[in-house]
């Protein structure tokens, strides 16, 4: 389920009149919006607001011919400015002073509105003497709404509280009328139908501009207030179900993730599948695969793995196991891909699609062994956060393409004949040996590199071949079941 489509479906249904039933005794918008406007009038004559150059002196109900969408009986279409005490402005435009938390006034830009509440936990402070200037231009206060109409456009936030702080030119502000239900337009600015209206008027080029001109020919459906207020005890009580729905999504999410961890840390153990004690011996495989290799321990030495298996280095179980190398690349020839880190993709699986292409003239210079073949594993190399993420190779995502190479940046993982090379893949991306590889990486903060010395010195624990492939086939199945839950979660 897609909470955040939802959550657009709950306030699509509101603002067209379906979410709660009309009450034919309310009183009708269009005479609410007279009120309005005579509230205007009074803060204007009174001296505690200034009369816009657009602001009507006639008490005539707007009329629209060309609205959006039909609205109930006792609704009417209208602007935002119409439901605004003051005239929709911004915050300063001019570069603040900053200071620390100590000794400054909270200071808020679109970048802590984001999620629909003002969040102040990043926020900046500026300095008194600017705070004072800036207050006497515009005061935020309790209930005013906060629209970015820069960067993040189109997303508002709502003020909760009494507390002082000033605001930047990123964000403007809307004053409901207080004969209007701050939450029902706070609400129906989130809406997608508001967010379509700001969309379709951005200006700029890279960062996305919302000027108040174009704020201001919102167009807004208005219900009688006693069905706003009805409306925001709806919505807040289905916000409260779909946001333990996502709540419970994200708990089963980490649930599953942690289960594949496990399931992955019981393989690596001999403790996910029965052992056969008819399986020749993993030390019998050894010494037929690689005569030389050295058996760092076996079963009577390393209790932790079962009977007939034993451990060994990576190196002494691979065919192949090098970095790749740098290549000469071509701008117009796009026959050969090179497998880049970016191809591990972040969430799983590998692609070309973003691969660069090497130069043809160079094609001799790769000898065929560096051609990735079906079982590699490859394991990205250099870049923090990204050394370490491993994954398993297919010549089926080639497509039409003869081969694909592995630049500098990718070590290989060729496992000899008689390995099993999707158990060795299981094993280097279990939790165990990926914090091993993250403890060894080397190089600074910004740039970790994991050297090829520490893929072929790592220890595998290694299973009868048999049971290499027993392992693999219930990994495979575990993980279709969880992968399902997976998918149904994102319906």
């Amino acid at each position: 389920m897609d909470t955040k489509k939802l959550r657009q479906k709950i306030l699509d249904l509101a603002i067209r009149g379906k979410l709660v039933p009309q009450d034919p005794n309310d009183e009708p918008a269009s005479v609410l919006l007279e009120r309005i406007k005579a509230e205007k009038e009074r803060l204007i004559k009174e001296g505690k607001i200034k009369r816009s150059k657009k602001t009507a002196k006639t008490s005539d109900t707007p009329h629209y011919e060309n609205v959006p969408f039909e609205v109930p009986k006792g609704w009417v279409w209208t602007t935002l400015p119409e439901l605004c005490t003051i005239p929709i402005t911004d915050g300063t435009h001019k570069t603040p002073t900053y200071t620390d938390k100590e000794h400054g006034v909270p200071f808020i830009s679109s970048k802590d509105v984001t999620s629909q509440r003002i969040n102040w936990n990043n926020i900046k402070y500026i300095t008194r003497e600017l705070h004072e200037e800036l207050h006497k231009r515009i005061a935020p206060q309790k209930n005013d709404i906060l629209l970015a109409k820069n960067g993040t456009t189109g997303v508002a936030a709502i003020v909760e509280d009494t507390r002082v702080f000033d605001i930047y030119v990123t964000l403007a502000v809307i004053r409901p009328s207080q004969n209007i239900c701050p939450q029902y337009l706070y609400q129906v600015i989130n809406s997608n139908f508001c967010k379509e209206q700001f969309n379709s008027r951005l200006t700029g080029i890279g960062l996305p501009n919302l000027h108040l001109v174009d704020i201001k020919k919102t167009m807004i459906p208005l219900p009688p207030i006693s069905e706003q207020k009805r409306i925001v005890t709806e919505i807040e009580r289905w916000f409260v179900w779909i946001e333990q729905i996502r709540q419970s999504k994200t708990d089963l999410q980490d649930v599953i993730k942690q289960t594949k961890s496990k399931i992955l840390d019981l393989a690596i153990h001999g403790k996910l599948v029965p052992q056969d004690p008819s399986d020749e011996p993993a030390s019998e495989l050894l010494k037929h695969i690689n005569p030389k290799a050295e058996i760092t321990c076996d079963n009577a030495q390393y209790r932790k793995i079962p009977k007939n298996w034993c451990a060994c280095k990576l190196v002494d179980i691979c065919s192949f196991l090098s970095r790749g190398k740098s290549p000469k690349y071509s701008e117009e020839d796009k026959t050969y891909p090179v497998f880049a880190q970016k191809c591990n993709l972040k969430d799983g699986g590998v692609s070309l699609e973003q691969a660069k292409f090497l130069d043809p003239s160079t094609i001799n210079k790769w000898n065929e062994v560096y051609k990735l073949q079906t079982g590699d594993i490859l394991v990205n190399s250099t870049g923090t956060g990204t050394a370490g993420r491993t994954r398993l190779f297919n010549t089926n995502c080639l497509g039409n393409y003869p081969f694909v190479v592995p630049d500098s940046h990718v070590s290989v993982v060729r496992v000899l004949k008689s390995i099993c090379p999707q158990y060795v893949y299981a094993y280097i991306s279990s939790d165990s040996i990926q914090q091993y590889m993250e403890e060894n990486l080397a190089g600074s903060t910004n740039q970790k590199e994991l050297y090829i010395g520490v893929l072929e010195n790592m220890h595998i624990f290694l299973p009868p071949l048999a049971e290499q492939y027993r392992i693999v086939a219930k990994i495979e199945k575990l993980f279709s079941s969880l992968d399902n839950i997976q998918k149904a979660l994102e319906v």
